[in-house]
């Protein structure tokens, strides 16, 4: 292949702009907000499963405290109908009256027991408020960090994507003045030799694999025309020659 010596060089151009939109594209991708997002959200996501276990613990306190109060309420109502019979003298017998006195003991103890119960409840309820709580304003504190770190990294997306849409219009006004054989041999050595298709040869130096040529190498290349494109022996890329190739 054939291509003028300023269009090997604009080349260089294309691939140091090609190069740049790598960086950018390197740099967008490894954020330091990526991580820190990244590690927020698993501690947020932590968090918020403890908030739903605290308020299903603070909920199912809720219902047996209900539960517990309406069993002490019917004992305290059984008690009082029974206090009233007791009271009323309508009962006469006094093995009526020893089992009934015998019941209404029964029910102050069950009741007792009831209201302790209560209480309990009423405790792990209050503790479950508590975790809750305090869960509800870490989880807040979490999501607030995240929100900060999510408003730089988007910051930090448009000042990058800002310099990639600017490099790539330059890269297609530069690329058009490349002849399009040339440009496609270059495509096609860029994508298969990890984004560098072309190289200069510098101080007998190829800048792609950074290896010196050896002397028949070198005597090839000074023998190829201006116009050749040649090639560098070890990687293969494109050998642009400059005046400082030392030839």
């Amino acid at each position: 292949m054939n291509a003028a010596p300023a269009d090997q060089i604009r080349l260089l151009d294309v691939q140091a702009l090609d190069v740049r939109l790598q960086q950018l594209a390197h740099k967008r991708k490894s954020l330091p907000e990526h991580a820190e997002i990244e590690s927020l959200t698993k501690d947020l996501t932590q968090l918020r499963d403890l908030l739903v276990a605290a308020q299903t613990e603070e909920s199912d306190c809720a219902r047996e405290q209900t539960k517990a109060e309406q069993d002490v309420d019917q004992v305290r109502q059984r008690a009082v109908r029974d206090q009233q019979r007791l009271d009323s003298g309508a009962i006469t017998s006094p093995k009526d009256l020893e089992n009934l006195q015998r019941e209404i003991a029964s029910l102050a103890k069950r009741q007792g027991d009831l209201e302790d119960v209560v209480l309990e409840v009423m405790e792990r309820r209050e503790s479950a408020q508590e975790r809750a709580g305090e869960l509800s304003g870490r989880v807040a504190s979490v999501q607030s960090k995240i929100d900060d770190a999510t408003g730089r990294r988007d910051a930090a997306f448009e000042e990058i994507d800002g310099e990639a849409t600017t490099v790539t219009k330059e890269r297609e006004v530069v690329s058009a003045s490349v002849p399009a054989d040339l440009l496609k041999l270059y495509d096609k050595l860029r994508v298969k030799e990890g984004g560098v298709g072309a190289a200069r040869l510098f101080q007998r130096r190829c800048d792609g694999c950074r290896i010196e040529l050896n002397i028949t190498e070198l005597n090839e290349v000074r023998s190829a025309p201006a116009d050749a494109v040649v090639r560098c022996e070890n990687c293969h890329r494109i050998l642009v020659r400059t005046s400082e190739s030392g030839l």
